[in-house]
Order: C-alpha cells, then sequence, then structure tokens
C-alpha cells in the first residue's frame, strides 16, 4: 500500500521529512505558502493554511494532515476534524502550543514543573508581577512568537506598553525570571495507540534566541536524563500529542528543570538525528503520524554537534561554498534549506560526530565558519 501524508507548511521541517518518505515509500504532500518555499520539492499545492477551503481540498487527497507549524487556526482544525481525516497532532494538543497562556494552564494543571507565572492585561498588573519576583520578568506574547520574537525580558511594566495597545485587550503572559545553569531539550514521539520513544537529552546555546548549536547527548546529565525522560512521556501522554514533541527545559541552579516551552512537530534541537540517530526526528514523525512501529531513536556516535547556519554567506546560498567546506571538512553533513541568505535567517545547518566533544564542536565550529559573511 501507499501511505498519503499531507504536511501544512512548506518550510524547511516539510523539507526534512522528503528524504525519509522517498525510503519508506510514502506519498509526501506539502501545503506551501510560496512556490519558492524550502520544501518546494513536495509541494503539491501552493495557498493559504488559514483558508478553510484551501486547506479541505488540499487534505481530501491524503490520508493524515500533520504540521511544518503551530500556526493553522482553530476554524481551519475544526473544519479539518469534521471531515473525519485524522489531525495529528490533534487540534487539543495543537492549541496548548498555539497558546503560551494555556500552555503554562495546561502544564500546571498535569504537574509539569514550569516558572512561577500570571496573565497580564495591563501595566498595573505587570507591576505587580514585577514586585512580587524581584523586580524583573520574561514577558511573552501568547501566540506567534518563535526565536526569540514575542519573548522581552521586563524590569519596567512600560516595557510592553506596545504589546498591551496591540493585544485587544488578550492579556499576556508574564514569567518568572529564572537563572539557570543551561538550556536543554527532549525529544520524544508519541504514535496514536501509545507507544512512545525518547532521543537522549541534548543541551542547547542559544544566540539572540535563536537556537544557535546542538550538543547531543547534553555533556554532565546523565542524573537529569532519567528525569526530563520521564517528564516528556508526561507530558506527551496527559496532553495526547501524537508525533514529535519538543520540550525545552531550564536546568536550574540548583539542578532542577523547568518547563520553558512545547513545539508539537519535528525540532531544531532534533536535527542532529538526520546523521546521528538510528532513526531521525524526521522519518520517526512520519512513522508517529502513520500508527507504524517506531524506530530506535539510539545514537550512532558517543558525541553529535548540530550548528545552525544563520544568515548565510552574504551575496550567496550555502551551497555556493560547498567546495571548500566539503575539501576542508569532508566529515561533516552538510544540509541546506534552499533559502536565500539574510541575517539572522535559518538557511541551514551542519552536524559532526565523533567521540570526544571538545574535538567535535571544533570541527562543527570550523566547518560553519565557511558559511559566515
Amino acid at each position: 500500500m501507499t501511505w498519503r501524508v499531507g504536511v501544512i507548511g512548506g518550510g524547511q521541517l516539510a523539507r526534512m521529512m522528503i528524504p525519509p518518505a522517498v525510503e519508506l515509500g510514502i506519498s509526501l504532500s506539502v501545503l506551501a505558502e510560496t512556490a519558492g518555499s524550502s520544501a518546494s520539492l513536495a509541494a503539491t499545492t501552493i495557498g493559504d493554511y488559514r483558508d478553510v477551503d484551501v486547506v479541505l481540498a488540499f487534505a481530501a487527497e491524503v490520508d493524515v494532515i500533520t504540521f511544518d507549524h503551530e500556526h493553522a487556526p482553530p476554524t481551519v482544525l475544526a473544519a479539518l476534524a469534521a471531515t473525519g481525516i485524522p489531525i495529528r497532532p490533534g487540534p487539543h494538543a495543537l492549541a496548548v502550543a498555539q497558546d503560551k497562556v494555556f500552555m503554562r494552564e495546561r502544564l500546571t494543571q498535569i504537574g509539569a514543573p514550569v516558572p512561577s507565572w500570571a496573565r497580564v492585561s495591563g501595566p498595573a498588573e505587570l507591576a505587580g508581577f514585577l514586585a512580587a519576583h524581584g523586580g524583573s520578568a520574561v514577558v511573552k506574547t501568547p501566540r506567534g512568537g518563535y526565536d526569540g520574537k514575542g519573548v522581552r525580558v521586563v524590569r519596567d511594566p512600560s516595557a510592553v506598553d506596545d504589546w498591551f495597545a496591540a493585544s485587544a485587550g488578550e492579556a499576556l503572559l508574564a514569567e518568572q525570571f529564572v537563572p539557570f545553569r543551561r538550556e536543554l531539550a527532549q525529544l520524544v514521539a508519541r504514535r496514536p495507540s501509545g507507544e512512545l520513544a525518547a532521543w537522549p537529552l541534548v543541551e542547547t546555546v542559544q544566540e539572540g534566541g535563536v537556537c544557535a548549536e546542538v550538543f547531543a547527548p547534553a555533556p554532565a546529565a546523565e542524573t537529569l536524563a532519567t528525569r526530563a525522560r520521564e517528564l516528556a512521556a508526561h507530558i506527551a501522554e496527559s496532553l495526547d500529542v501524537t508525533g514529535v514533541l519538543a520540550v525545552e527545559l531550564f536546568e536550574t541552579e540548583d539542578g532542577g528543570l523547568l518547563v520553558n516551552e512545547l513545539a508539537m512537530r519535528p525540532h531544531n534541537t532534533g536535527h542532529w538525528s538526520i546523521d546521528g540517530a538510528v532513526t531521525s526526528q524526521f522519518e520517526q514523525h512520519l512513522r508517529a503520524v502513520l500508527d507504524l512501529p517506531l524506530g530506535d531513536p539510539s545514537p550512532t556516535a558517543p558525541v553529535s554537534v548540530m550548528v545552525n547556519i544563520l544568515g548565510g554567506p552574504s551575496g550567496e546560498r550555502m551551497p555556493d561554498r560547498y567546495g571548500e567546506a566539503m575539501a576542508a571538512h569532508p566529515e561533516v553533513k552538510l544540509h541546506s534549506y534552499d533559502k536565500d541568505s539574510r541575517p539572522g535567517r535559518k538557511v541551514g545547518h551542519l552536524t559532526a560526530t565523533g567521540d570526544d566533544l571538545a574535538e567535535v564542536l571544533g570541527r562543527a565550529r570550523a566547518a560553519a565558519e565557511f558559511f559566515k559573511g
């Protein structure tokens, strides 16, 4: 038989689902926003994912719907659900990923550890939160933020006056400013029948709110790894997530774990798995949404390092520098997202593997230098 998977969104995550789909004989169709999207190789429809008619016409040609992003409106998801086509993850789970206030509510309800938080509807409420939390807080817009957008560290309630003015009465999310040792991420995959698989806990390094590097497994994290895996499994099961779930975490100064964000799709912190795990997050996501037995998530090397290519070479595309980079580092794996260079933009990533973190990280960073400026 041929399974038909439809992906809403034509970004790099959909693009990276294409190779495992080809390998498994899965027919992958993508609803892309533009003709020049990263996933154009599988784009069968060009259209607006916010348009119910466009999405329903696209869904009529596939067996299951999944996502490159979490931005499909609830009205579209409800219309899809009414057709009976499987949506994975489902609208009830996606609602948690789409609204940061609701995310905090649900995580609190299921007993997941999160920073102290509150809804704030104006400067007076924010001032009260600041006073109760040492004079500083992290304020987030409930919807639409990513890669550091929609997030501000605030010490004066007037710092988000523009957000309050634009919020149309919708509350913002205020969170305790958490001193932390480092940021971590735990990825798991869950299929509708309940089987769950987890990759190793990883450490992430951020630059300006954007993921820059990932170390797999997270160094010196043996005591945290079991707790992180159990926490991610608890979240996936409690929220009924199907497909890949990424749980972004803070390791606190006292060695605790706090949940920062959730993503219900393949995630930047799991890109290392393409070259560093038996089963990549992209193959696993396809298996999961089709309710096929999950693959082995074990690493294939003691250490993997993923480095994002942010911005890209000025006036060129990432492949324009392949010759030099490949000659100098033939052992490093390069991945282009078929995007034009632009400051701060994720245009690709690379992965190096080996036995020693310092050595592997050095090689990965040296290879990444070929794609800067």
